[in-house]
């Protein structure tokens, strides 16, 4: 809950920040969340109006208004000319404007510029408590590590994380502001499109422990060469303190070189003994999840969890690890690791005649096909790969479809590809010697919808995957008994 007299202050600028006039009638005036989306407007609300290149958030204040926004912040030249259909009044964070405003009128808050207004916001919000933070991020696996890690660390600490994939500059901010005294550890996911993203994200949630699960070739659009990419995942352990701890994977080399950049200690985990939490005797039992033995400090521990993939035993140690450095037991460790409500991002959901739908559609890249691959090939049935475009691999794009056509060839019995890139991913597993008859490639996802209706049957393993802007989780919903039914 924000109050009044903390936006208006938390929104001036640090260094000549002055406390707000407010009236003794709007002293009780709070806002439950703030939000960047006027359709996520709740009674109450605080909207943001972000400005942006295609959308600008001022044009929806008026939505967010209707939905029951209580207050927005809004760019100074533009607040003049805002029209709403509720009594209104523009306010300065010094309090100037409040004088006369009723406890129902809407505030618009004056600021230089919103986007900074609510980084100043949640770095003043998040000073009032502190909380151990955890910085997450990585190629692949953020979101993953990020649930399950704060699965493990529930059983001790009242812990806040990201809602959904909240971790980016304009999200992780509202993450920020929820925020209470009752919270201990907060998990946060951060995410990067260029470089400098993660150490301003660092720069607002101090994380006192980061975790860094890989480097992959993932947004060299914009990054330009894997060795950026692996400069900016290392923003994060950078901007560590020197009694905070770096959680490094071992097994990628540019990760494990992150520990000569870091000021923290560093903690590895991965599957060679040198780490400081490592496994080995690794299985992977299908849907049924994973098995293997954790060893840290001389004791060793047998786990069998809901995980899906064998990929998933580093998103297991990342989140023991989280939990070792801040004194969690491995009863309490293993607890949260076995909750089925941390498995996120990969799951099994029952599809048409008889067949199971493996959903992975919540993003792609080559090093997370691989793995959902991998999990494919550990199952018993016919094995069908539907494959989409992975975006934004710039000059690595054609070799890394490839590379997951060649293992759809040693995998799967059936192939459907989605998509212009994707048709490189078809061409390759042709190559790798998949029977032509066995493949299909078609442009939209309803021409594979349609493919599949008349193909699954009782037995059937179907891996859907493709990144978040093809859309693929259409695919999985209607092949679901429920909905392709009433799509008949």
């Amino acid at each position: 809950m924000l109050r009044l007299a903390e936006v208006l202050t938390g929104v001036q600028a640090a260094s000549g920040r002055s406390t707000p006039s407010v009236p003794a009638a709007l002293g009780q005036v709070a806002f439950p969340e703030a939000v960047i989306d006027s359709r996520l407007a709740i009674p109450g609300a605080l909207f943001v109006a972000l400005g942006g290149e295609r959308v600008d958030g001022h044009d929806f204040i008026a939505d967010a208004v209707a939905r029951g926004a209580r207050a927005a912040l809004v760019r100074q030249d533009r607040a003049s000319g805002l029209k709403l259909d509720r009594p209104f009044a523009v306010v300065e964070p010094t309090g100037a404007g409040l004088a006369g405003a009723e406890p129902d009128t809407v505030l618009l808050i004056a600021v230089d510029e919103p986007l900074a207004a609510l980084h100043r916001l949640a770095s003043y919000h998040w000073g009032q408590f502190a909380p151990t933070v955890i910085g997450i991020t990585g190629s692949v696996g953020k979101t993953s590590t990020k649930e399950v890690a704060a699965s493990v660390l529930q059983r001790r600490y009242r812990t806040l994380k990201n809602p959904r994939s909240y971790n980016n500059e304009s999200t992780l901010p509202l993450t920020l502001l929820q925020l209470d005294r009752s919270h201990e550890v907060a998990v946060l996911e951060m995410g990067a499109y260029v470089p400098g993203d993660i150490a301003l994200l660092a720069q607002l949630a101090r994380p006192h422990i980061g975790i860094v699960t890989n480097v992959g070739p993932s947004h060299l659009e914009r990054m330009g060469t894997i060795e950026m990419v692996a400069h900016t995942k290392s923003e994060l352990v950078r901007a560590l303190p020197p009694d905070g701890h770096a959680i490094l994977n071992i097994d990628d080399a540019r990760v494990r070189a992150m520990a000569e950049v870091t000021p923290a200690r560093p903690f590895f985990y991965g599957l060679d003994p040198a780490a400081d939490l490592w496994a080995d005797q690794i299985e992977s039992r299908g849907l049924a999840g994973i098995a293997f033995r954790a060893h840290h400090a001389g004791e060793s521990v047998t786990l069998h969890l809901p995980l899906l993939g064998r990929h998933s035993v580093h998103t297991a140690l990342a989140a023991a690890a989280s939990g070792l450095l801040l004194g969690l037991g491995w009863d309490a460790i293993v607890e949260g690791l076995r909750d089925e409500s941390a498995q996120l991002r990969l799951l099994a959901v029952p599809g048409i005649g008889g067949a199971t739908l493996i959903d992975d559609t919540y993003n792609a890249s080559p090093a997370s096909s691989l793995a959902a691959l991998n999990l494919l090939a550990d199952l018993d049935g016919r094995k069908i790969a539907v494959m989409g475009d992975m975006l934004e691999l710039g000059s690595v794009e054609e070799e890394s479809h490839r590379l997951v056509g060649r293992r759809v060839a040693e995998v799967a019995e059936l192939l459907i590809t989605v998509g212009q890139r994707a048709r490189w991913i078809a061409d390759e597993a042709r190559i790798a010697g998949m029977p032509a008859a066995h493949i299909q490639h078609v442009e939209q996802n309803r021409e594979a919808i349609a493919a599949l209706r008349g193909t699954l049957r009782d037995g059937d393993y179907v891996l859907i995957k493709g990144s978040r802007g093809v859309a693929m989780e259409q695919i999985v919903a209607a092949l679901q008994p429920a909905q392709s039914a009433e799509a008949e």
